[in-house]
Parts: C-alpha cells; structure tokens; sequence
C-alpha cells in the first residue's frame, strides 16, 4: 500500500513539472549591443530553472511565460535581470540591450542624496542688518505679509514632500539592484575561481550566472559578513545542486 501511495506521488510530481513546462512557450530573442556583436553567454529562466546558450548574433530561445525573471550573464557583458510582459511574447524578436563590461569600473554602488545648500555666507550680512527708516518713506510689501508668508507664493514644503517621495521609489528599484551586485561581488572578493571551478564544478563563464541565480534567493543577503563564511559557502553548495538540474538547451 505504501509503494502505491509513493507512486502516486511521484507521478503527481511529474505531472506538475510537465503542466508548467507546457503552460510556457518557447521566446525567440535576441541580445544586442550598439559597439560590439554578443555571441557568448547565458540566459537563465529563474523561475522555471532551465537556462540555455547566447548563439550566434546573440539569438537564443527559451520556455517562458509573462511574469517569469530571465537572467543575462556572460564575461563580455554586465549581468541583467528582466521580468517578461505580456508585450514581449507579442514581439517576433524580443530584443535585449546589453551593457559591456567596463573593466576600470572599481565602484558601482551610487548613493542617492538629497541635498540642500545654504546662500553664501558673504551675502547673508546684507540680510541680516537692521535699517532705520519713519512709516512714511517706507514701502508697503505686497507681496509678503508681516508673518513673513508670501501671497500665492510656492509652497516649497509640498514640493520637497514630492520629491522626497519619487526618491523613495528610485531607492526602492535602486536596493534591489545593489543588493544583487552586492552578493556577487562580496562572493567574488571571499572566494577564489578555484572554488567555484573546482569545488562547485562551474565553468568560467558561469560563475556570473550561478552568483546571480544565487542573489535571487533572499537568504543569500543575510551572509554578506564575514564571520558568516562557512554558512555561505553551505548556502552557494545548497543552490548549486539546483543550479546543475537546470536543463541545458543547446540549439
């Protein structure tokens, strides 16, 4: 009885991965670069865990589906991560511009700051210094009142509340974009090629998309310190055996 129930639960596994596989097409694409031809490199789907080869003139197919996450990767350009819409499917060519990789680039984090300067010391004197003139001969200011409010002026502290909020959304996007670079890079300076070549069994040119694959999983950023070393270098075996179920199609 129990090995008909295993059974059971297997074929039933087996069916779900056959029922996600064909509920996604294949996506003809295309990665590009306005310098330099790409011919080289990955395209992995995250989300179905199958991942192929950028061919010649940078043409590659894969199954996927709207809302999936594919990642670019190759040593001749900078890692990419897109979410497919349903707009991409309806293209005969997805296109996909690529970055190169600039080797003189040493830091890639921006910090974005909101900053507001003082007026120059030099003037503000003027300001501050107290003139003696009778009611008669002084002029009456329209254009502020005595609470030093001005009429029908610029509300400048409604101004900063919106700016403050489009910032908030571009940190948003922003974090989530260092978080990634920040995983792979702190890999990279903690681990040598040897490890990923010879213990992890990765080829050269898929140690960039194996990082990328492993900075998609949340758990990977709470070992971005130093004295989480052994726990990470559990965390990258763990999801390498994932990386390697996923199917290579070579076409």
């Amino acid at each position: 009885m129990k090995n008909k129930f295993g059974i059971f639960v297997v074929c039933l596994f087996c069916q779900l991965i056959i029922g996600q596989t064909n509920s996604r097409k294949s996506l003809h694409g295309q990665v590009v670069n306005s310098s330099l031809p790409i011919e080289t490199g990955y395209v992995m789907n995250i989300n179905a865990k199958i991942r192929t080869y950028i061919g010649p003139k940078g043409l590659f197919d894969i199954l996927a589906r709207p809302k999936d996450t594919l990642l670019f990767t190759g040593l001749a350009f900078q890692s990419k991560k897109i979410v497919l819409t349903e707009k991409d499917f309806a293209e005969v060519l997805f296109s996909v511009p690529l970055d190169l990789v600039n080797i003189e680039l040493k830091e890639v984090l921006v910090h974005k700051e909101l900053k507001i300067s003082s007026l120059d010391g030099g003037s503000q004197r003027f300001v501050d210094t107290q003139f003696e003139d009778d009611k008669q001969s002084t002029a009456k200011n329209t254009a502020m009142y005595s609470d030093q409010t001005i009429k029908y002026g610029t509300d400048f502290v409604r101004i900063f509340k919106d700016v403050k909020k489009l910032l908030r959304k571009d940190k948003e996007v922003e974090e989530e974009v260092i978080s990634d670079i920040a995983f792979v890079a702190y890999a990279k300076d903690n681990f040598t090629p040897d490890f990923y070549i010879k213990t992890l069994g990765l080829k050269e040119d898929e140690i960039d998309l194996f990082l990328m694959y492993c900075s998609n999983d949340s758990e990977s950023k709470r070992h971005l310190k130093t004295d989480q070393k052994f726990e990470m270098i559990d965390f990258m075996i763990n999801k390498n055996k994932e990386f390697k179920k996923a199917e290579m199609n070579q076409k």
